[in-house]
């Protein structure tokens, strides 16, 4: 009785005082309910150690206190900050990049955080100038991993998203600052926006635009004379972004033509941008989308020398070119308007072709999908045979793995034995994995291929690869019959280490 009575005292002083016992288990994680328990004075302690510390979070703290005194106020922090780098001209190394990536987005953030809730229009004119001065950003900074180009995608971003949100009077009064900018869009930042932004705009809102472009393009000066010596090289460089902001004015103004569905217009703009090679794709595409597939198909047709491959920035980020990529876009371009036209069979056959030239998976499907009934197994077997015999099998191999026919990609690995390169491991080391549950045979085939190939050009990189492969060959093993594999799994080791014994990094990862 005693005890309930202390203790009924003990929490009646507890209400009391207003105190209360702590939880026992708050999260450490910071989050906005577990920094709410923290007291203002804590809070304020560790903002302002921080704030000694990170250069980028004192400007965010002071641009948070700014925007209590109005826009003009953070308004005229992003400027100075701008300004000041437009004049800079130092060269940041990679040793400093981290740390001017980081000052560059506390500036967007400015912007974004700061600015923009007090002043959207405001904030899209600094986005606007911050993007302007990538060109010279940029070009003195050792941006190898692309974090600081990263920083001014995000504001391209949003920038474009902002603008959108605009009335359509304020969207196109931005649209018509951001193009007298294009001479400085080295990287193509403001130019991408523009592409992204004129859809949206009301049609009638486009039309004054479009003249404001070829007010632009009147204006630009004449490409140079051809010339020798070193006023030839200086002059290269100019006539060269000379061509750029052209292209780039002229693209816009093939926005504006689709955005208005003027198929003419835009045909007219590519002749005059490319009259020796237009694209024939794209003038194709317009008229088949006009209703005039007669038209789009003379086109499509038309003949031209081959030009230079354009590379684009998500071919490099993949680590490879598609050469086909461009004739297979035509194709598919033609196949559409002969849909369109009723002549089915043209197309049909134009589908096939496709396939047995390149192997085109998307084009055997399309074939398939629009032959009779009972007719596309047999179609599909002659697909796997023709894909089985071509020359060189490692397009088959990749055809029937991706498909996917894994019998069909075995049988073709046993029938072909001594073909595989091992230099060709992105094919064969993902098809020996395909391979292993359950043709464990044609998967030793292909890995004793890797380990051939990564030993005999002392390929130390790929050791690691190596020996992970020929542990999977005695795993193999134990599956397969005597005699299935020439020699057997403890023969063929042997031999290796009598060919390479002194490949000790290759053995040390073997018995690791």
């Amino acid at each position: 009785m005693a005890r309930r009575v202390k203790a009924a005292g003990e929490s009646a002083a507890a209400k009391t005082t207003g105190a209360a016992k702590p939880r026992a288990s708050r999260s450490t994680t910071p989050t906005a309910d577990s920094l709410a328990a923290l007291s203002q004075a804590r809070l304020i302690a560790l903002i302002l150690e921080e704030v000694g510390q990170s250069a980028a979070f004192k400007k965010r703290v002071t641009a948070a206190l700014a925007a209590l005194q109005g826009p003009d106020k953070v308004a005229g922090m992003i400027d100075r900050r701008l300004s000041a780098l437009e004049k800079a001209r130092g060269y940041i190394d990679w040793q400093k990049r981290r740390a001017f990536a980081a000052d560059l987005d506390a500036t967007l953030a400015t912007i974004l955080s700061d600015l923009k809730p007090l002043d959207a229009g405001m904030a899209l004119d600094r986005l606007l100038r911050f993007l302007q001065g990538a060109d010279a950003t940029l070009e003195r900074v050792d941006d190898s991993s692309g974090q600081v180009h990263a920083v001014y995608e995000a504001a391209a971003e949003a920038a474009g998203g902002l603008a959108a949100s605009l009335s359509a009077e304020a969207a196109l009064g931005f649209a018509a600052r951001a193009v007298e900018g294009l001479d400085r869009d080295g990287f193509g930042l403001v130019g991408a926006l523009l592409v992204d932004l004129l859809p949206k705009l009301p049609k009638a809102a486009l039309e004054p635009l479009d003249a404001r472009l070829v007010e632009a393009l009147a204006a630009l000066p004449a490409p140079t004379r051809k010339t020798t010596g070193a006023a030839a090289f200086a002059g290269a460089g100019q006539d060269w972004e000379r061509r750029y902001h052209r292209l780039s004015l002229n693209r816009l103004r093939q926005v504006i033509a689709d955005a208005r569905g003027d198929a003419d217009a835009f045909i007219a703009i590519e002749e005059e941008m490319s009259p020796e090679r237009p694209d024939l794709a794209a003038v194709a595409e317009r008229l088949l989308a006009a209703g005039r597939p007669e038209e789009a198909l003379d086109w499509i047709r038309r003949k031209q020398k081959r030009g230079t491959a354009v590379v684009t920035r998500e071919d490099l980020v993949a680590g490879g070119i598609d050469p086909q990529g461009p004739e297979r876009a035509r194709e598919a371009v033609e196949i559409r308007i002969l849909d369109a036209l009723g002549r089915k069979d043209e197309a049909q056959a134009l589908r096939w072709s496709r396939f047995e030239q390149s192997l085109d998976a998307q084009a055997l499907r399309d074939y398939l999908a629009r032959l009779p009934d009972f007719e596309d197994e047999e179609a599909l077997e002659r697909a796997f045979d023709h894909a089985a015999n071509r020359k060189d099998p490692h397009g088959g191999l990749y055809f029937l793995i991706r498909w996917p026919n894994l019998d069909r990609a075995a049988r073709l690995v046993l029938a072909r034995r001594d073909a595989w390169s091992g230099r060709i491991w992105e094919l064969l080391a993902p098809a020996a994995e395909a391979l292993e549950p359950d043709h464990p045979l044609a998967a030793s085939v292909l890995y004793r291929a890797l380990i051939d190939d990564i030993l005999e050009r002392g390929r130390s990189p790929a050791y690691g690869h190596g020996a992970r492969h020929l542990t999977r060959l005695a795993d193999l093993a134990r599956e397969l019959k005597p005699g299935d594999l020439t020699p057997d799994h403890g023969d063929y080791v042997a031999r290796l280490r009598k060919a390479h014994g002194r490949k000790s990094g290759f053995w040390s990862q073997v018995e690791g």
